[in-house]
């Protein structure tokens, strides 16, 4: 009996073990493997309630039915029970180890852990020794009481309880891989504070449309459009290139024609849109640096934050006094800004 309950939990264990997520990310999945950690978390679960919990009560319930059975020599079972024993309680000790460090390095106790972490591989092992070494003492101490005091039925009913305590287990385990397959939304304080952090920036005016997901407190996924501030994105570029400017304000005071004065426009705001893509990766880096349980983040620029940069263009472009020929360069303009802003949406 113990021998077979032994069998299983370790079968299923190694099949948790041996998945894709070591390998990390292909074009086909850029987020990598993490859900199919779970998936095969709850493969081993489901294999642990039926094979490991139905067959044990199945056992124990044939026990009690059965008229009479001698137990017979029961050495080679203890051998079997002490070696179960050492071997489930090693593996457990270890799998106890690492959880608790992965706990610590999440900030999160050893319980809300083993509820929601991020590796379900250590936690499916972990509740699995627990329910070996719980079932190998419970057989045990069945199985000596039944020699002991020559009533067979005892190690039926410590088969029936094992049983119970692998069903429990088992579910519990399909449990928490479910809710980890479906995703779910960052706590809202962590998110808030993420939005609060964004929107605290001096090029940020505003955070729109946040979405997020998490696996556990150790995994999450973070998306949000930024409304930028263009006075400053444009001050940051000015101030990081003084030089530069300088030089660019000495050719606008030698400009002459419209003409010039476009061309001269257009790179001043290619170069605008260089520093706007900068400091969406500042924001980015920022945010993973001080969150690393923020694996994957993705800030996009708000719309609005393109279309005053066209109505600035605009306004200069715009003569004193506007005439009805004007009016088609101008909307020619703004469909050219429009598919740069398509453009720069695909690389920022």
């Amino acid at each position: 009996m113990a021998l077979s309950n032994s069998f299983v939990l370790t079968h299923h264990r190694n099949m948790a073990i041996f998945t894709r997520t070591s390998i990390g990310k292909d074009p086909q999945h850029p987020y990598g493997f993490t859900a199919e950690r779970y998936a095969w978390a709850l493969v081993s679960g489901v294999g642990v309630f039926f094979l490991g919990g139905g067959v044990s009560i199945y056992h124990g319930i044939s026990g009690l039915m059965a008229a009479h059975h001698a137990l017979g020599d029961v050495t080679s079972s203890w051998i079997v029970l002490g070696a179960s024993l050492l071997f489930e309680g090693g593996t457990m000790t270890y799998a106890w180890r690492h959880i608790s460090k992965s706990a610590e390095a999440a900030g999160v106790s050893v319980l809300e852990y083993l509820r929601r972490g991020a590796d379900p591989t250590a936690v499916q092992v972990f509740m699995e020794d627990c329910a070996a070494v719980a079932g190998v003492v419970v057989a045990g101490s069945c199985l000596t009481l039944s020699k002991l005091l020559n009533l067979p039925v005892i190690d039926s009913i410590g088969s029936i309880t094992i049983g119970i305590l692998l069903s429990c287990v088992a579910t519990f385990l399909i449990r928490r891989n479910i809710a980890g397959l479906v995703e779910t939304s960052m706590p809202a304080h962590r998110q808030a504070e993420i939005v609060r952090e964004l929107e605290s920036d001096p090029v940020v005016s505003s955070v729109q449309d946040v979405k997020s997901t998490a696996l556990g407190p150790e995994w999450a996924r973070f998306k949000a459009e930024i409304l930028f501030n263009g006075e400053e994105v444009t001050r940051r570029y000015i101030t990081r290139n003084p030089e530069l400017f300088a030089m660019e304000y000495e050719q606008l005071k030698k400009l002459k024609t419209r003409e010039e004065v476009e061309v001269w426009l257009q790179r001043q705001g290619g170069r605008v849109v260089s520093t706007l893509g900068s400091e969406v990766d500042r924001l980015e880096f920022n945010i993973m640096t001080k969150r690393p349980e923020v694996k994957h983040i993705d800030l996009e620029i708000e719309i609005a934050s393109m279309l005053k940069v066209i109505q600035w263009y605009d306004y200069h472009r715009k003569p004193k006094d506007p005439s009805p020929s004007t009016r088609p360069a101008t909307r020619k303009l703004r469909s050219e800004f429009n598919h740069l802003w398509q453009f720069v949406h695909i690389f920022v």
